[in-house]
């Protein structure tokens, strides 16, 4: 029976520790089949840390990967923590913007790319960027092996602290994680194991993680959150089914074949793994299911129930938190549905929350403003340190910028954005707010709100929904009538509707407000 592991110094410590106790234990499988023990991941990381040593990799070079979920993704992570170098994950959707304003700013020695994957030539993109930067690059498809001498690999780098729950620990650096940097250039979040472990930790306690769980790891591995669950599975001996894309049609069927007991990751995916169980009502697609895990976007309270109802397990357990303080609060299995529902969960282990009304006082418990966080979760700073002035308060609070209220209970409600206010006539109105009200509506599918430039009221709130039945759309009659009749505000309900096919969304399922900013502000 394996045992939650702790105490560990490294990632690699953590990879060390669970091979010797579970060497057997299935630590992987992916959408084809191919499979990796506990040992066998060990011993796989260690020729792929001679090969990049042959390369001059070394402890504290900053190596950037921007590779899709695959195994050799995950291998690659352990090999480059053999070596203590500082792993710099770009998400695939990334291009040569981005991913060039990311190595540059990291410092990157060498960049590691796919060839050509979903129909786009990363090498060569790589390439041009490269002769700018003045890295190299590798190329690294899926079934690639790079095999180096391992009796030529040096010592193994020291570690930090020994990692301890709900204990801030520091460490070396061995993280930069970079926000998706939809509005401005992405910011570099530096982060050390034992910080990172700490939401792997998180996941744990939460969801009580045992050996026997099967996590469905269905959005990218480059995530902050994909790293997470690296340690959650290491920490508890339970086993990832990986996939190197989320499509429907493909995704649930693997789900399916693997039971998977612990299935994410967002509204996105909860709304995915509805429409293919209303399609199939005569059997449950996944009758394993204990936790369907929530965050990286808002959840309608509504959303839980249909889970719960539809799909089993105890529906949905949402998480909050930023590439920053990943899991600032998660919900927990013993959780009741009220919390589950209407809440992000309950602060984490040894995470403190400071919560700053608009006026800039703090509030009180049960009171709305903005969320600052620090814990043992919490990152070193950002790689461009100016950053860090706007960024953290004077108590070395990072500032989310997100607006919420912790209960009594411990449980935090996220009530929006500080820049997701619509300000209409000097009334402001919460965007999310509308966006649960709307959802409940039985025409509308999903639903984003946004304010749009009013020369009338300053600002006018724009619904923007996927109807359930394209040939039968809402009207905005209708949502007003429907919202009135619920209690909201008339000066809140939604002066604008557009239809649409699909929300923008983001990897991890957050609405890309901005995109649609831009489409209907004129």
């Amino acid at each position: 029976m394996a045992q939650r592991l702790i105490g560990f110094t490294s990632l690699w410590d953590l990879v060390q520790q669970r091979a010797a106790d579970t060497p057997d234990a299935r630590f992987v499988i992916d959408e084809n089949g191919r499979t990796l023990t506990f040992a066998e991941y060990r011993d796989a990381c260690l020729p792929v840390a001679a090969a990049l040593h042959e390369r001059g990799v070394g402890e504290g070079d900053v190596v950037s990967w921007q590779l899709p979920t695959w195994i050799e993704a995950m291998v690659l992570v352990g090999a480059l923590a053999r070596l203590g170098a500082v792993q710099n994950p770009i998400l695939p959707i990334y291009r040569e913007r981005e991913v060039g304003f990311v190595v540059r700013q990291a410092g990157a020695k060498l960049l590691i790319v796919p060839g050509e994957w979903r129909a786009f030539n990363f090498t060569s993109m790589a390439q041009g960027i490269a002769a700018v930067a003045g890295l190299e690059v590798l190329t690294l498809n899926r079934g690639d092996s790079l095999t180096g001498d391992v009796s030529a690999l040096p010592p193994v780098p020291a570690g930090g602290e020994p990692f301890e729950p709900g204990v801030r620990h520091d460490g070396p650096l061995r993280w930069l994680f970079y926000t998706s940097g939809t509005t401005a250039d992405p910011k570099g979040a530096r982060h050390t194991d034992n910080t990172v472990a700490a939401s792997g930790y998180a996941m744990v306690d939460s969801f009580d993680l045992v050996p026997e769980d099967r996590n469905g790891l269905v959005f990218p591995f480059t995530h902050i959150g994909g790293i997470g669950w690296l340690f959650s599975g290491l920490m508890a001996g339970s086993s990832h089914v990986i996939v190197e894309g989320f499509i429907p049609d493909q995704t649930i069927p693997v789900l399916e074949r693997e039971r998977v007991t612990i299935a994410g990751a967002g509204t996105a995916f909860h709304l995915a793994y509805l429409t293919a169980q209303r399609a199939a009502p005569d059997r449950k697609l996944f009758p394993e299911t204990r936790v369907f895990v929530g965050g990286g976007a808002a959840k309608p309270p509504q959303l839980h129930y249909e889970v719960k109802e539809e799909l089993g397990g105890i529906g949905i357990s949402s998480g909050y938190g930023l590439t920053e303080c990943p899991i600032v609060s998660i919900a927990y299995v013993d959780a009741t549905d009220e919390q589950l529902a209407n809440t992000e969960g309950r602060l984490g282990l040894g995470v403190e929350v400071k919560v700053v009304a608009l006026d800039g006082t703090i509030a009180a418990r049960g009171e709305e403003g903005e969320l600052r966080v620090r814990g043992p979760n919490l990152c070193l700073g950002y790689t461009d340190p100016e950053l860090d002035v706007e960024g953290f308060d004077e108590d070395g609070y990072f500032r989310s910028g997100d607006l919420g209220i912790v209960r009594e209970d411990d449980h935090v409600l996220i009530t929006g954005r500080l820049k997701d206010v619509i300000i209409r006539k000097g009334e402001n109105i919460s965007a999310k707010e509308v966006e649960d009200l709307l959802f409940t509506h039985p025409k509308v599918a999903d639903a984003a709100v946004i304010g749009l430039p009013d020369a009338a009221s300053g600002e006018r709130a724009c619904a923007i929904v996927v109807a359930a039945d394209p040939a039968d759309p809402p009207t905005l009659p209708e949502l007003f009538e429907f919202c009135k009749t619920d209690g909201l505000m008339v000066q809140k309900i939604p002066e604008q509707l557009e239809i649409v096919d699909v929300l923008p969304r983001n990897p991890t399922g957050k609405v890309l407000k901005h995109e649609l900013r831009k489409v209907y502000a004129d």
